[in-house]
């Protein structure tokens, strides 16, 4: 492997979660900094000693430096700042460029911070148009395509191709509730059955109601350092970055290449090359599942099953315990939480602790290796992160 390889050089050594679901009163800086300072101690480190920040945009928050704004309100003055927006994506984007910043030196300890306030922090008619007027200025907001539709008209190829059903579709919703009902403080833990989300309302076909995602509340962070340096602090269980990758393959959703394979077969080919490491290898996933069926179509393109075959292999029950890849331990974005882009790091959060061993209930036994995959946009962007106990070769 390359020295200029980022296997195993650094190590995430602080998780933190703010509240999540309805959190009235609460802006999304208050919420991130509530993430930060959980992250930090559960680091051991003075936030004195963070000397990079990166964050995303919040739809409720009128900064567009979010990561400036919140070094301000949280009382550090870091060195090295950025604010990403590369939509659901940008999660998993904080974790690469964070770790080659570190590795190159431009700083020691990065935190990664990020929150929204969708639930409360606004109207239900201005959560909709945030969405909308993301889309191109020219030939989709004056269509008022939302990305809801974007990623429909992509489950309705899927279907069309592959033969998969709304019954496969409804079961990753079921899946995913059962998940959360093992973890506290899920936003939605009532058990739920195939039968409900076919009945629950059509919001665009094939989508109904219970296939959709939540609307949340909510923020994550994470403490990043070199893995020289999370060893002279003793750190006890470190949990290092093996590898990343990046694809971005369109804008407009109807210049995607292909409406059935996305950018995450090359942005997983490229994390799996730089960890040393397969999909078999995984003990445990985290899989951006704003919609069911784009869990569906993760599961093919990261390499679990063969294309076409993702219905089924959720049928099997092998996206649960005692399946081929336990994902989305938590509940995922369906039913633990999403508060718009900063929803993934929630999955960020899960994999990681499930590598700590520290998920009580719903832990993965003997969970070492563990993906994450976040997507925005119409599958227009993704990046994918590979995480493990083991180190570098």
């Amino acid at each position: 492997m390359s020295d200029t390889s980022l296997r195993g050089k650094v190590a995430v050594i602080g998780i933190g979660l703010s509240a999540v679901g309805k959190v009235p009163g609460r802006s999304p800086l208050s919420l991130a900094a509530e993430a930060a300072s959980k992250a930090l101690a559960d680091a051991g480190l003075d936030k004195s000693k963070v000397d990079g920040v990166l964050s995303s945009h919040a739809f409720a928050s009128p900064f567009h430096r979010f990561s400036v704004a919140f070094s301000e309100y949280f009382g550090i003055r870091p060195t090295f700042s950025n604010t990403l927006q590369v939509s659901g994506a940008t999660a998993a984007t904080m974790f690469g460029i964070g770790a080659a910043a570190i590795h190159g030196g431009l700083a020691k300890v990065v935190l990664l911070t990020a929150a929204d306030s969708l639930m409360t922090g606004l109207t239900p008619d201005l959560a909709l148009r945030s969405l909308t007027e993301s889309r191109d200025q020219q030939y989709e907001m004056p269509f008022g395509i939302p990305v809801a539709n974007t990623f429909a008209m992509t489950a309705h190829r899927h279907m069309k191709e592959f033969g998969t059903t709304p019954e496969q579709l409804a079961e990753v919703a079921v899946v995913h509730r059962r998940h959360a009902a093992r973890t506290p403080g899920a936003q939605q833990t009532t058990p739920i059955s195939s039968a409900d989300v076919l009945n629950s309302p059509m919001v665009t076909t094939p989508y109904h109601k219970l296939d959709c995602s939540l609307i949340s509340d909510g923020g994550a962070a994470f403490v990043l350092t070199s893995a020289e340096h999370a060893q002279e602090l003793g750190i006890e269980k470190p949990v290092y970055i093996l590898g990343c990758g990046e694809c971005y393959t369109h804008e407009h959703i109807f210049l995607m290449p292909s409406l059935t394979m996305t950018g995450a077969v090359e942005s997983s080919q490229r994390a799996y090359a730089m960890a040393g490491y397969g999909p078999t290898d995984m003990d445990v996933a985290g899989i951006y599942d704003c919609f069911t069926g784009t869990v569906i179509m993760m599961l093919e393109d990261l390499g679990f099953c063969r294309k076409g075959e993702g219905g089924p292999f959720v049928a099997d029950g092998q996206m649960s315990y005692g399946g081929q890849i336990p994902s989305n331990t938590h509940g995922g974005l369906l039913s633990f939480a999403h508060s718009g882009m900063p929803g993934s790091l929630f999955h960020f959060h899960e994999v990681i602790a499930q590598l700590r061993g520290q998920c009580g209930a719903r832990q993965v036994e003997g969970a070492e290796l563990g993906l994450v995959h976040s997507l925005g946009a119409g599958f227009a962007t993704n990046a994918t992160t590979v995480l493990g106990t083991r180190g570098a070769l």
